[in-house]
């Protein structure tokens, strides 16, 4: 057998181990439905992968559905709809760090805030019209030629106008009209913009396209553009392989790790394994996924379970990082050196608590790391969970004893 045949079985091994895994996720970020009977399957299919199979925590289902919605707004309300099936089946009542404009949405939706560390006035006052019909955002969002040529005929149309909202990724510039064409795969106003108006193709109407997911807008962006790493982060939000794939292939960029984590693709971090064979990057980064067997494989393989990165990061940290508790008590189980420092001379603690994973950083404390442990700028974990607002890693951090007047350097 060739190496490229073992690698493929390796790949198409592995991807069938974690189909369910994979399906659901990707069910999720490529949602293209505002039926209840659809989203009722999708549902079902989440519930019996993932929940109920005890592979993944309801709030962290919650989260990750609610935390899709400002890059696939479109189905705004399925996502409401699909986070409040859960919420109300496991009874849940609190989550935190859920994105602030979903956190808003699910309050007027449903009358529950869900995190109740945020203060809603910071958005009561951001345009949110563009879920609301007779807008040219709604147009764009369905790709409505006529109604979208409607609105540009109007007196005092604007045709460079920006829209800033809290619905699409972060921008402190604004969305131009043809950005917002390549985020929702609208060709025809697409098309219609550039032959009226000849509207600027930008970067980020290439980094967008790989959200909307349409070839013809894609194909015309890359005539103008070479794609950056910018553009590889989006493709594995798009879950869409083939994209990941293609920027590999034809570009030679590297897949975001982290991105597969944050965005729940694992599909493309068993390609970055398939195509790369990196065993110490692909286990340093597994616990992202909280899925203890996925360290474990990397371990059969002979690992040593405290290699680390180039930036001193161990499995454990990336554990306490992505508060993936039930893999941070695998890897102890398995021997991890609890107080292993980061270049930064950061143990796991430091990460937990500048990420808030108070669960982790609990098992981790009462595991006997070395709560009062400084980095290499004399901050101890509760300095870290100030820094970042981490509000109830710092209690736990107190209510065990940290030294709360421990000075930085």
């Amino acid at each position: 057998m060739s190496d490229q045949d073992s690698n493929q079985s390796k790949y198409s091994k592995l991807r069938s181990v974690y189909k369910y895994y994979i399906d659901s996720y990707d069910a999720l970020y490529q949602l293209k439905t505002e039926k209840e009977e659809d989203l009722n399957s999708i549902y079902k299919m989440i519930k019996t992968n993932l929940i109920d199979s005890k592979k993944c925590l309801p709030q962290i289902i919650t989260k990750d559905i609610l935390d899709i919605i400002p890059y696939n707004n479109r189905y705004t309300k399925s996502y409401l709809y699909l986070a409040k099936l859960v919420s109300d089946d496991y009874q849940i009542k609190e989550i935190g760090n859920v994105e602030l404009v979903s956190n808003f949405l699910f309050y007027k939706e449903y009358g529950i805030e869900l995190d109740k560390s945020v203060n809603f006035e910071i958005i009561k006052s951001e345009n949110l019209d563009i879920l609301k019909e007779n807008t040219i955002y709604k147009a764009i969002m369905n790709n409505d030629l006529e109604v979208f040529i409607s609105f540009t005929e109007r007196e005092g149309f604007a045709e460079n106008q920006k829209l800033q909202s809290s619905l699409y990724p972060c921008s402190e510039e604004g969305f131009s009209l043809l950005e917002l064409c390549c985020y929702h795969g609208a060709v025809d106003c697409f098309k219609f913009l550039r032959t009226k108006f000849n509207s600027e193709i930008t970067k980020r109407c290439l980094t967008f396209s790989f959200l909307g997911r349409n070839h013809e807008i894609m194909s015309e962006c890359l005539k103008h553009y070479e794609p950056d790493k910018e553009c590889m982060k989006y493709a594995i939000i798009s879950h869409n392989i083939d994209f990941v794939t293609f920027l590999v292939n034809e570009y030679i960029i590297s897949i975001d790790l982290h991105a597969c984590g944050k965005y729940n693709n694992l599909d493309s971090f068993l390609v970055f394994y398939d195509q790369t064979n990196l065993l110490v990057s692909c286990l340093v980064f597994s616990p992202m996924f909280n899925i203890p067997s996925l360290c474990e494989y990397f371990l059969s393989l002979g690992v040593d379970i405290n290699k680390k990165l180039l930036n001193g990061k161990t499995a454990l940290h990336i554990a306490a990082r992505y508060n993936s508790k039930e893999t941070a008590e695998f890897l102890i189980s398995h021997y991890a050196n609890i107080n292993e420092k980061d270049k930064d001379g950061e143990t796991a603690l430091h990460d937990a608590a500048s990420h808030n994973s108070k669960k982790t950083a609990e098992f981790l404390i009462s595991h006997g790391i070395n709560i009062n442990e400084k980095n290499n700028d004399g901050e101890t974990a509760l300095h870290r969970a100030a820094n970042f607002d981490s509000k109830e890693t710092a209690e736990l951090l107190i209510s065990h004893g940290i030294n709360i007047n421990e000075k930085k350097k």
